[in-house]
């Protein structure tokens, strides 16, 4: 692999990257409490503002139309991309420490967000709050869902890998790794 190249604009540590789903646009989160956006051959394309702390993790949904960023702030923001401008339009509240991590599923039908507070939150594309899961015994760093959106994995600092099963009414703790 060659390096081809190396994006610069923030103005501290930079902790997350994620490209869109097409591969036209990379946004990239960072200690200086901002979201940059790039294009692929490494175009500034804007500057998101409005965490009051640290930006640990973007990720962007499945119709790329919205960014959702994790923070020390206690939030998770949601960005409007479908416009000429990116507008947040909405900060998720909840979490009672730091946010680390954020993952849509892969129909964009449920965001999940694990934090320092030892839990997961569930949301919805519009900032619903569709409930906390609770087992972990440390900060939760990080989760992901699984392709059929069924399962979603949560990462945490108490040596734990959690499967929580999606399928039903309620998530349910499936089991720990």
């Amino acid at each position: 692999p060659v390096e081809k190249g190396s994006l610069t604009g923030h103005s501290d540590r930079v902790f997350s990257v994620a490209w869109n789903h097409d591969g036209s646009l990379l946004a990239s989160g960072s200690r200086d409490n901002t979201v940059r956006l790039w294009t692929p051959d490494g175009q500034d394309k804007g500057t998101l503002k409005g965490h009051d702390g640290y930006v640990w993790c973007v990720a962007f949904s499945p119709d790329n139309k919205t960014l959702a960023s994790a923070s020390s702030d206690k939030t998770v923001k949601l960005w409007d991309l479908s416009g000429e401008t990116p507008v947040e339009k909405g900060s998720l509240t909840g979490h009672s420490d730091r946010v680390f991590s954020v993952a849509w599923n892969h129909d964009g039908s449920l965001l999940a967000s694990g934090s320092r507070d030892n839990t997961v939150r569930l949301w919805t594309p519009d900032g619903q709050d569709k409930g906390t899961l609770k087992g972990h015994d440390g900060y939760v760093w990080c989760v992901a869902f699984s392709p059929d959106n069924k399962t979603l994995a949560s990462a945490s600092s108490d040596k734990t890998v959690k499967l929580w099963d999606l399928s039903g009414e309620t998530p349910v703790e499936k089991g720990s790794l």
